[in-house]
């Protein structure tokens, strides 16, 4: 019986080809889609789980209370977790991170690794990154001990076996040796780096006595808890540590910290402090949505396409009443049929999902799996949910087309039940409310990423290189040389640049009232030239400037969000009055207008300038479009003769400040391209819907005919039904889109405003498209003969 039921289904699929072809083509794009959502977004929940010990991991975060602020950050004080472990028994074992770029030689080979982290020796004994050569007990001891990823191992040492071997690290060619190889860090680690080195070497060798500085943040700090503590209880007991340890030390700076605990676990998706590699767990909840909805999308199709066709099997179910056969039968040969078709759509899913698996890779930003293939478990749940699309989508044609009566059929009288037609026109609304809110999500997104790249950020990005000279002794006369260069327009030099990280410098400024008010502010080194190149405007006072002999070591300038921190109500008010930062102490001379030197995603903060021209690393040079290759190249030239002994690299302003919403970039081409699949989907389903319309009217359409009826005027009438149903749609999908894009928005410091046009395009295109994908069928009935409709008449 099962035998006969597939060989009747494939001979009922071969007759109808064009009608399988779109059945199948709707059923795989939609299972793709979905499946490809489904893998994004169980990599996404992934992070950091692989770690056996990760029910008892977690980060320890500070917030920082002045009487300016409070300040929420994922870094801690160097000296939190050694005195963490020493004085509460909870703790099994810390561990302390810090990134950093290191200059690495062995030989002539040379390369800058800006991926770079000190961390403690119990690294490998928290977290599970496997060592293949080397103790994970001893390797990251000592000071001057390295651990390379096997990747970066390769660089310096080939095939050979680097352990015990010594590479010079740092421009001071300080030896090292390698103790370890470490297997290269999974993509959905949090942590990730191209080699550790021990911390030691920072506590030890680089800043002696960081261990006990309690004002001194930028270490991450990871705790490993002992089984069965409470997370809460342990929090409980953070203010007492603190105010045993550090009680007077927090007075007398002002500066109050309450540490909390997150989940190691949790700590990708669901943390705001940002610090490292993060995720969303809203976007996560959008894709899962739009994975659903596709899948949705797709099984109506197959109800409408199958239902479309029942006109045609009426009397095929008749007859086979009539000789005997049953309902369960009829209902389990069409069922047959559906899961047939659904295993060929399976089929078809496989070979486009592995041919589409690296561009999807691409446009994720990370590997989500090197082959479909990889994990058995991704094959059943593709076939598993192929199979149950083909029963729950293929019973309620079955259920249909099982229940004709015979008499009825055979007499000619059959016609579609007034509940199917009900049905099938709520799902068409469905389907277009689900892809016009994707419109109205996919224009959104866009517009949003436009007003990022395109908004003024208050200072001048173009056409400017930036290169980091890691604090070279030649630095200063690189920048000197580059300058005389013929395509170069100006040359600076600092600390930072707008989108890179700046330091956070412990403050005190005179406020209002007079008084010396503390603040943690932003904090760039620059030089005399650095504010003029990023035509940085001022709205009181003045920039530096070198007719002034004490800007070196008196002057500061702050922003205009300083200005409101302090009090003041007008920029000018803020001039000549007194600082203290960092054992400088002089008046500011200056206020900067507001600019974006963090992302639009963040509010900008209180900023403070200084000179400080030993600490400036990154030589930002303003270059001329015109012969840009050529000046690239003489900007080379300089670098290899001045500093030989580094490989020279170079970056566009602009491309590294937009490299801050590489994220949202990809959310929105993932977004869109889900988008489209689901408007295809549903394309799909309204030309099956039209194709049913239009067999059933099929002698009406040719009575019209006869009676003078013109081709436009049929296919209006055609289309007219159809068209109210994307109307409903609309009014159904355009407050559900707001809501969500919404929600979405708030994310964002800077934001559009969801303007009225947004919603009016996106009803335009779908009924355009609704328009197009109807008229196909409207007109192939309007000029089909009427002879051949009336002749069963």
């Amino acid at each position: 019986m099962i035998r006969n039921y597939i060989k009747i289904a494939l001979r009922n699929l071969w007759r109808h080809r064009g009608f399988s072809f779109i059945n199948i083509t709707g059923l795989s794009i939609g299972i793709t889609a979905c499946f490809f959502i489904f893998m994004y977004v169980v990599f996404e929940l992934s992070y950091d789980k692989f770690h056996t010990k990760a029910d008892r991991i977690y980060r320890l975060v500070t917030d920082i209370k002045t009487p300016s602020e409070t300040i929420n950050t994922s870094i801690t004080s160097w000296a939190f977790a050694p005195n963490i472990k020493a004085d509460l028994p909870e703790v099994e074992a810390y561990v302390r991170t810090s990134g950093g770029s290191f200059l690495v030689r062995r030989g002539d080979v040379k390369f800058q690794e800006e991926n770079s982290m000190f961390a403690d020796s119990t690294f490998f004994k928290v977290f599970d990154f496997k060592l293949v050569k080397g103790d994970p007990k001893t390797a990251l001891n000592a000071p001057a001990t390295i651990v390379f990823t096997e990747s970066t191992a390769k660089k310096y040492f080939g095939t050979a076996d680097p352990i015990g071997k010594t590479v010079l690290v740092t421009g001071d060619a300080i030896p090292a040796t390698v103790t370890g190889v470490m297997k290269d860090f999974p993509g959905n680690s949090q942590i990730k780096a191209d080699m550790l080195i021990s911390m030691t070497s920072l506590t030890q060798k680089f800043n002696k006595g960081i261990d006990g500085q309690w004002g001194n943040f930028g270490a991450t700090t990871y705790l490993l808890l002992k089984p069965g503590t409470s997370q809460k209880a342990f929090e409980a007991k953070m203010p007492a540590f603190l105010q045993n340890r550090d009680g007077d030390g927090m007075k007398k700076s002002q500066m109050f910290y309450t540490l909390t605990l997150e989940p190691l676990k949790s700590t990708y998706l669901y943390s705001k402090r940002g610090g490292q590699e993060v995720g969303s767990i809203s976007n996560v909840y959008i894709f899962s949505i739009v994975a659903i909805f596709i899948l949705l999308i797709a099984c109506i199709n197959f109800v409408n396409l199958t239902t479309a066709r029942s006109v045609e099997r009426a009397k095929e179910v008749g007859i086979r009443k009539v000789v005997g056969a049953e309902k369960s039968q009829l209902a389990g040969q069409f069922i047959g049929e559906s899961v047939v078709l659904c295993i060929i759509a399976f089929l078809l899913t496989l070979g486009i999902a592995a041919l589409l698996l690296p561009m999807f890779n691409q446009l994720a930003g990370k590997t989500i799996s090197t082959s479909i293939f990889s994990n058995w478990y991704y094959i059943l749940i593709l076939f598993l949910t192929s199979l149950c699309i083909g029963l729950l989508a293929g019973l309620y044609p079955a259920l249909v087309l099982s229940s004709f009566k015979p008499v009825m059929v055979l007499k000619g009288r059959f016609s579609g039940s007034k509940k199917g037609g009900v049905l099938r026109k709520t799902l068409v609304i469905a389907q277009f409310s689900i892809s016009i809110a994707l419109i109205i999500g996919t224009i959104v997104v866009y517009n949003q990423m436009s007003f990022m790249q395109n908004r003024d950020l208050g200072f001048n990005k173009e056409q400017m290189v930036v290169i980091n000279t890691n604090g070279d002794p030649a630095k200063d006369a690189l920048k000197t040389a580059i300058s005389s260069i013929p395509g170069v327009v100006s040359t600076a030099s600092a600390s930072s640049i707008p989108g890179g990280g700046n330091n956070g410098a412990y403050s005190q400024i005179e406020n209002k009232k007079g008084d010396l008010q503390i603040a943690n502010l932003d904090l760039y080194f620059v030089d005399y030239d650095y504010v003029n190149q990023f035509k940085i405007k001022m709205v009181a006072g003045r920039a530096f400037s070198r007719e002034f002999g004490t800007d070196t070591a008196q002057a500061m300038l702050i922003n205009e969000a300083a200005v409101k921190l302090f009090g003041y109500s007008s920029p000018k008010d803020a001039i000549g009055r007194r600082f203290k930062q960092w054992g400088r102490e002089g008046k500011i001379v200056g206020v900067m207008k507001d600019f974006h030197f963090c992302s639009l995603q963040e509010v900008i903060k209180p900023l403070t300038m200084r000179i400080e021209l030993h600490s400036l690393d990154l030589i930002t040079v303003k270059v001329s479009p015109q012969n840009l290759n050529a000046t690239l190249a003489q900007i080379e030239g300089k670098w290899k003769q001045l500093i030989p002994n580094r490989p020279y690299t170079y970056y566009f302003l602009d491309e590294f400040f937009d490299r801050q919403y590489r994220a949202e970039q990809r959310f929105g081409k993932l977004f869109f391209n889900f988008a489209i699949l689901a408007i295809f989907i549903s394309c799909l389903g309204l030309l099956g819907l039209a194709s049913y319309s239009t067999l059933q009217r099929t002698r009406e359409i040719g009575i019209r005919k006869v009676l003078g009826a013109s081709v436009p005027g049929i296919v209006n009438l055609l289309s007219l039904d159809f068209l109210k149903l994307i109307l409903i749609s609309c009014v159904i999908a355009m407050p559900v889109g707001w809501y969500f894009m919404h929600q979405w928005l708030k994310d964002f410091a800077y934001r559009i405003d969801i303007q009225w046009w947004v919603f009016m395009l996106a009803g335009i295109l779908a009924i355009l498209v609704a328009v197009a994908t109807i008229s196909f069928q409207a007109i192939k009935a309007a000029l089909s003969n009427p002879v051949k409709s009336l002749r069963s008449e």
